[in-house]
């Protein structure tokens, strides 16, 4: 098993250049060969009617001159033949094997008769012609020894096998520029295994290279922020578990070493109590968002009647909006939304109590509902402080809390918004927050009607 890329590389191109080459090679000696032949043939059937009528024309021994000096003579063998036998021979060395002719062919060429044979090779085509001198009839067979389907063969070979030669060549010099983005990819990757996400592979290609080099930077920053992100949750839960334990330790040892009245006991007693729901609470939550974010997560969907949803919501946080003295608004039409309505009404009771615990006493509170063709729209204005703008795209982020120094007052785990936002993720919804400190929060949720297929 080869383990090197380039070694891999290297050698599945020689292996495809050799398969390729040796089927050039039957192909092309199978259509030139068929060309040559009718080539071969054409020629040498032109050359011997020329030499019939040099003899023709000239006495014989002229005409024997005159064809020993013919510059193309020595690219054929030619026999002259009478009635007696061999008369004439021109046989130049180093051709291929001559064809044999047999007294019969002789014969039927003398009697006036043309012969050609259907050679298995061009080099061995043989055309006989009859031609009349003054000694009586005679038979001139002609068989061409120039370039041969061997010689041919020898010459697409030569040029394949330079052609591999050099494509090998080339390929020795390349490869190690196709495997040099991998290398650093590698490397990139071990330095992610290590921890270290701050990978930047400088790939300028624009093949498929580059894109898996680009997509790997990308990964790497997404790696990179989730990782941010998790030592902001770790420090988040930290501090948001340490503060209420803290204090419930500092009051039960004081209740355990100190005589207090029972007035004061009880008053203890009850801030253990609350931060410990405030513990229990947010333990809730990150359950309940862990369970959100899990892989799948089936909807339970089912149609139900969102205003009617809406308000049992409203009328469950009448304790909080009636102790501020918060006035409500609605316009709530009657709509039927097909969802889950146990998540969908979580998104409303957080919603809502985000709005009243931000809103100032005697404030107001309007929730509508605008039915589209595809979408149902809810949108919760509030007249409460409002979100600073560099503060709006965070909101959504677990433990995040918009101007902590002015609700530093204001109880809360900062996670009921990221369930929020993971409910109408879910849904395949959409969520956006309008804003302006001092002048209220208003927040659109946007759920599809029809909706997803859970």
């Amino acid at each position: 098993m080869i383990k090197s890329l380039y070694a891999r590389i290297v050698l599945t191109f020689l292996a495809s250049v050799a398969a390729g080459i040796t089927i050039v090679y039957f192909v092309a000696n199978g259509l030139f060969t068929k060309e040559l032949n009718e080539t071969l043939q054409s020629s040498a059937t032109a050359f011997s009617r020329d030499l019939v009528r040099i003899y023709e024309t000239l006495p014989f021994d002229e005409a024997d001159a005159l064809v020993s000096q013919m510059n193309q003579l020595p690219f054929y063998y030619v026999r002259i033949y009478d009635e007696t036998g061999l008369l004439r021979s021109y046989l130049p060395p180093n051709g291929p094997p001559i064809a044999a002719v047999t007294p019969e062919q002789v014969r039927q060429v003398v009697g006036g008769e043309m012969y050609r044979n259907v050679p298995q090779s061009p080099d061995q085509f043989v055309i006989g012609l009859p031609f009349q001198t003054a000694r009586g009839t005679h038979a001139l067979f002609a068989q061409p020894i120039y370039p041969t389907s061997s010689l041919l063969a020898k010459w697409i070979l030569t040029i394949l096998a330079y052609s591999f030669a050099a494509g090998s060549i080339f390929l020795l010099i390349a490869a190690p520029f196709l495997v040099r983005p991998l290398k650093k990819l590698t490397k990139a990757t071990k330095r992610l295994a290590e921890g270290n996400f701050d990978v930047k592979l400088d790939i300028k290609q624009q093949d498929e290279l580059g894109t898996l080099a680009r997509s790997f930077e990308d990964m790497a920053r997404e790696l990179n922020q989730l990782e941010r992100m998790r030592q902001d949750f770790v420090s988040n839960v930290s501090h948001e578990v340490q503060s209420p334990l803290t204090s419930i330790s500092g009051y039960a040892k004081a209740l355990q070493t100190i005589d207090l009245p029972d007035r004061e006991c009880k008053r203890y007693l009850d801030i253990i109590i609350a931060e410990s729901d405030r513990v229990s609470k947010m333990s809730d939550k990150l359950l309940k968002l862990a369970l959100l974010e899990s892989q799948p997560h089936p909807l339970q969907t089912a149609a139900f009647k969102l205003d009617e949803q809406i308000r049992r919501v409203i009328v469950a946080c009448q304790l909080q909006w009636s102790a501020k003295n918060i006035r409500f608004e609605l316009d709530l039409p009657a709509v039927i939304l097909t969802a889950d309505q146990d998540q969908i009404s979580q998104v409303w009771t957080n919603l809502l109590g985000n709005s009243i615990k931000f809103s100032p006493e005697g404030g107001t509170i309007a929730v509508s509902i605008e039915q589209g063709a595809k979408d149902v729209a809810v949108r919760i204005a509030d007249t409460g402080i409002g979100i600073a703008p560099e503060d709006q795209k965070r909101i959504f982020e677990r433990f995040f809390k918009a101007d902590r120094s002015r609700n530093r007052r204001q109880s809360g785990s900062g996670l009921g918004l990221a369930i929020v936002k993971q409910i109408v993720s879910l849904h395949h919804g959409g969520i956006r927050v309008e804003s302006e400190p001092g002048k209220g929060t208003t927040v659109v949720v946007t759920l599809p009607q029809p909706p997803p297929h859970a």
